[in-house]
């Protein structure tokens, strides 16, 4: 499902050839990850490490970077959104490929939060009805 999910996420967004790695960790990994890499000492659903960013991020267009995302975290999320288990990692994985896109809800304008939601519902929504048909 994830693997499958990443390659429709991808080809949603014109990038079928572009490589990325998907992990996913316990709370505990995650929360090392988020504390030693963004300063924030507590565990979180998703953290994308993107590889086009900083010198170098140019040398090779197709590699995108990380997406980690925490199992027992989303199975939180889930069972409190009345969601799927399956679903809500398909959307972290989603919000996570959008990052590594240079889809930006942190640190840019309320605008580009807005530009990112949007295309993150217009995605999701296309992904949620495929599950349905399957």
């Amino acid at each position: 499902m994830v693997k499958s999910g990443a390659l429709k996420i991808l080809n949603a967004l014109a990038c079928p050839d572009a490589e990325l790695s998907i992990v996913l960790v316990d709370d505990a990994e995650i929360q090392l990850l988020n504390r030693d890499y963004l300063q924030r000492d507590k565990p979180t659903n998703v953290i994308s490490f993107s590889m086009r960013e900083g010198e170098g991020g140019n040398l090779h267009p197709d590699l995108l970077g990380d997406v980690v995302i925490s199992t027992e975290t989303a199975a939180r999320d889930a069972a409190e959104a009345g969601v799927s288990f399956e679903s809500e990692v398909l959307f972290l994985l989603l919000h996570g490929i959008l990052h590594l896109c240079g889809y930006d809800h942190e640190r840019g304008t309320a605008d580009d939060a807005s530009i990112m939601e949007a295309k993150e519902q217009e995605i999701f929504a296309m992904l949620s009805k495929e599950l349905l048909e399957q």
